[in-house]
């Protein structure tokens, strides 16, 4: 007798797994398609029940009941898309090919449902006459902005052009990141003893530990995963492997075949034009930055400007310095792009006696794992004890039950913090289940992902251990939301809007009093000499010129890419040459991501149109960072307090509006110039 779709597959049963964490150990990839299947179903049943109920529109039998619905499926997509980016397979990116049009034909199936929107919009009509709370007032707002912005005020023939779109664009989006992926797992640098000129002993040992992964014992192995090529472009003493490894790096998706992404570019940008236009908008641009923080393009380009100027005048005298001690080095020709981070190491260890082979052995990756913990603690109240017998998806993942000053639990984290060819690069916040009270009081279970080179110990860059604290500022942003309804937990707030909580966390980070606790060496456990911290705090501002400048020529390529209104005989590469060309991009400097492997933008929608948001959320905690230093008081009370109701507010709130009540103010951008060294402090 064969089994059922449904037996034997977690999916439908109860999960008896304590805190209702998911039974890593028991799911394989053929579970998902039967669970995806019967999830839309599900889904698409919920809904027809609600148009079809008799009674008028309240905003209990239409919009709470539309926040019940899904569970279901939400449940399996969010197991699924987390193992396709931390832990994939070839058998779950097949399934997610497959299914990614399905997916977004089904939601698009919602969004423009007419019967269901006739009950939305007559509840938005009356909605002053309801006497709803706060919360669902935003929420009902939020809604039916989330359906006019699908097209469900166009005629039929337009909704099924937009339902075609949203479909073709999943696929495409699917297709980047798995060439990406292919390109990050295919490329390997195999080098010899004698080919580690230059390169540290932390170095060493990672490139060893990659070759050992890779069944290459004895040998030593550079990938491009950042936290491998960036170390070795820095220290090898080899300018002719650095090349090979750089442009390696740049070229990720950018080949001829099957796994070019240049086609699916061109694709995805005239498919967002269109939509844009069908929905009444000029640029695709213009459609995104109507619902930001920001509001439009010419907000977004003043800011990227305010800061263009002064970096590019930062990063000529940085490479002025630096091709003086290339010279110094006997090498005349001008500095490359693979020469950078090179030379520029050694310029900051000239100037501030500074070497990051002397720093990394302090940053040992498991107490500054630590170093955010308290910091929590001490800001939020919050503790975390480590729980090695709940189930994992992978032997590299750490779990900790996260409890408030009164012992209740309050969710799980999740800590994935290695480089492995079966994840995708980068590092990143995302939930297996977000908070909510609606029903009954559900504690999210949120889980960051960092690729780390790991190491016996691991250890971190400066760098590194600010990406740390990043994505866990995004995942305080999870663990800390305290809202009623799923749709406004955590960090579903505006993309301009959804950084503040990460960026503001990492400045706890750099903090003297976090280092002097927790930056101790690796071997004697000392804590790191007060001459070498001395140091390192004041070289925080070296090299920001280019820094600043690879960030923000990726933020105004993406500003162009997507005000632009002829699309169909796209040239990516001539195109991308002819923006850096309009702005002035340094020769020696890339862009921080080349559209070829811009994930923010191509691998999703998320932050198409919208990569300035980092720089615009560095606008707010620079400033809001500012105020505890105003206060004297790295951990004041009052002000924390004020923070934390920012990271439990979810969308429950406009982020202006939190934002002035935390500060006192709106912010002002003086504080970020100062922050970046891109003015006198």
């Amino acid at each position: 007798m064969t089994d059922t779709p449904t037996q034997q597959n977690p999916f439908f049963e109860t999960w008896t797994t304590p805190f209702g964490l998911p039974p890593f150990d028991r799911i394989r990839p053929e579970h998902f398609p039967p669970a995806f299947d019967h999830g839309m179903a599900e889904n698409i049943a919920e809904m027809e029940a609600i148009t079809a109920n008799a009674e008028p529109a309240t905003f209990a039998n239409t919009i709470e009941a539309m926040e019940r619905s899904g569970r279901f499926l939400d449940r399996v997509a969010n197991v699924f898309f987390n193992l396709t980016s931390s832990n994939t397979s070839d058998a779950l990116e097949a399934i997610a090919r497959d299914y990614a049009p399905k997916f977004a034909q089904h939601s698009m199936r919602i969004a423009l449902d007419p019967g269901l929107f006739a009950r939305v919009k007559d509840l938005y009509d009356r909605r002053d006459t309801l006497g709803l709370a706060p919360d669902q007032l935003r929420l009902l707002e939020r809604r039916h902005l989330g359906f006019v912005r699908s097209g469900a005020l166009l005629p039929p023939e337009q909704k099924a052009r937009m339902t075609a779109i949203s479909e073709r664009q999943a696929t495409l989006h699917t297709l980047f990141g798995q060439n990406v992926l292919h390109d990050e797992k295919d490329w390997q640098l195999v080098l010899e003893e004698s080919d580690l000129a230059g390169l540290p002993e932390f170095a060493r040992n990672a490139a060893a530990q990659a070759a050992a992964e890779r069944g290459l014992e004895g040998k030593y192995v550079i990938t491009l995963a950042r936290s491998s090529v960036e170390p070795f472009l820095t220290f090898s003493a080899r300018r002719d492997l650095r090349q090979v490894a750089y442009e390696a790096w740049i070229r990720r998706g950018e080949h001829e075949g099957p796994h070019d992404n240049r086609p699916l570019i061109r694709e995805i940008v005239a498919l967002r034009a269109e939509q844009a236009k069908l929905l009444g908008y000029a640029t695709y641009a213009d459609y995104k930055l109507d619902d930001s923080m920001a509001k439009d393009t010419t907000a977004v380009e003043r800011l990227l400007l305010q800061v263009w100027e002064p970096a590019k005048r930062k990063a000529a005298a940085e490479r002025a310095e630096l091709q003086e001690s290339a010279r110094a080095e006997g090498m005349n020709e001008p500095i490359a792009p693979w020469d950078w981070r090179y030379y520029a190491e050694k310029v900051r260890q000239a100037k501030y006696d500074l070497d990051e082979a002397e720093v990394k052995p302090y940053f040992v990756l498991d107490n500054m794992v630590r170093a955010a913990f308290d910091t929590a603690g001490r800001l939020f109240g919050i503790t975390f004890k480590e729980r090695p017998d709940l189930p994992v998806y992978h032997p590299d993942v750490r779990v900790y039950e996260v409890s408030d000053a009164d012992g209740r639990h309050v969710g799980l984290f999740l800590h994935d913090n290695f480089a492995r060819a079966s994840k995708r690069s980068g590092a990143w916040m995302s939930s297996y289940r977000v908070q909510e009270s609606f029903d009954d009081e559900i504690a999210p279970i949120i889980v960051n992902n960092n690729n780390f080179a790991k190491g016996e110990p691991t250890l971190l860059s400066f760098d590194d251990a600010e990406t740390l604290f990043h994505e866990f500022g995004h995942g305080l942003h999870g663990l800390l939301s305290r809202v009623r309804y799923p749709s406004q937990s955590g960090t579903a707030v505006r993309r301009d809007f959804v950084e503040f909580p990460s960026q503001v966390y990492e400045h706890w980070m750099s903090a003297p009093e976090t280092l002097r606790t927790y930056a101790r060496h690796f071997r004697t456990g000392e804590p790191i000499p007060e001459d070498l911290l001395r140091r390192l705090l004041a070289a925080r501002n070296f090299n920001q010129g280019f820094g600043t400048v690879e960030y923000t020529a990726a933020a105004l390529l993406d500003l162009e890419f997507h005000t632009r209104t002829a699309v169909d005989d796209l040239d990516v590469a001539a195109f991308e040459r002819a923006v850096l060309e309009k702005i002035g991009m340094p020769a020696e400097i890339a862009v921080r991501h080349r559209p070829t492997h811009f994930q923010h933008l191509f691998a999703g929608s998320g932050y198409a149109a919208g990569y300035y948001a980092y720089l615009w959320a560095e606008v707010l905690d620079a400033d809001g960072y500012e105020a505890f230093a105003e206060a004297g008081d790295l951990f004041d009370p009052g002000l924390a307090a004020r923070l934390k109701t920012i990271y439990s507010a979810g969308d429950t709130r406009d982020p202006m509006e939190l934002y002035t009540a935390f500060r006192g103010r709106e912010p002002q951008i003086e504080a970020l110039l100062k922050h970046r060294g891109l003015v006198e402090a």
